[in-house]
């Protein structure tokens, strides 16, 4: 009878978070696009305010 050699220890390395799929409904896909999409638009304003030199609703005509 032989003996058993334990196995060799795996190397531990860091697992990669697993990325969101699309899918329907209120999921951690659709909320990252979302934040994504606020983040452009929120730049996007801040640049429109700034080349203008006005504000939003004046822009818009609210004023």
């Amino acid at each position: 009878m032989t003996a058993k050699t334990p196995p060799s220890p795996t190397p531990s390395t860091p697992e990669s978070p697993k990325k969101p799929e699309p899918a329907f409904g209120w999921n951690a896909y659709a909320e990252q696009i979302n934040g994504r999409f606020a983040m452009v638009g929120f730049v996007g304003l801040l640049l429109l305010e700034f080349f203008t030199r006005q504000d939003f609703f004046t822009w818009l005509g609210l004023r």
